[in-house]
């Protein structure tokens, strides 16, 4: 019913940038937060950023001051502009949001599949 979909991933020189974009489609009704997340290899996944709806932003500590969150409303799509990039921001960066079906009085929260950021010279 409802899917999240990211775009955007790739090979980036360090110091280089990327812009990630999820879109999330299919029968929703409402999205409260929607934020980014990532895994890198042998470790656990870690939030990056998350986005109210009204716009207020958090950031993990490791990527303040170059990473931005953004998201467009009315296409129910969240980006991420990571900026001044290091090798260890390679991951599988994930969306998230947590939103309401048509038809279902709760909000709950979808993931996208993920798209690889490698950050490599």
């Amino acid at each position: 019913q409802v899917q999240l979909v990211e775009s955007g991933g790739g090979l980036v020189q360090p110091g280089g940038s990327l812009r990630l974009s999820c879109a999330a489609s299919g029968s929703i009704f409402s999205i409260n937060a929607m934020g980014w997340y990532r895994q890198a290899p042998g470790k656990e996944r870690e939030l990056v950023a998350t986005i109210t709806s009204d716009g207020s932003t958090n950031y993990a500590d490791s990527v303040k001051g170059r990473f931005t969150i953004s998201r467009d409303n009315a296409k129910n799509t969240v980006y991420l502009q990571m900026n001044s990039l290091k090798p260890e921001d390679t991951a599988v960066y994930y969306c998230n949001a947590d939103l309401r079906v048509v038809g279902v009085p709760r909000f709950r929260s979808y993931w996208g599949k993920g798209t690889l950021v490698t950050v490599s010279s």
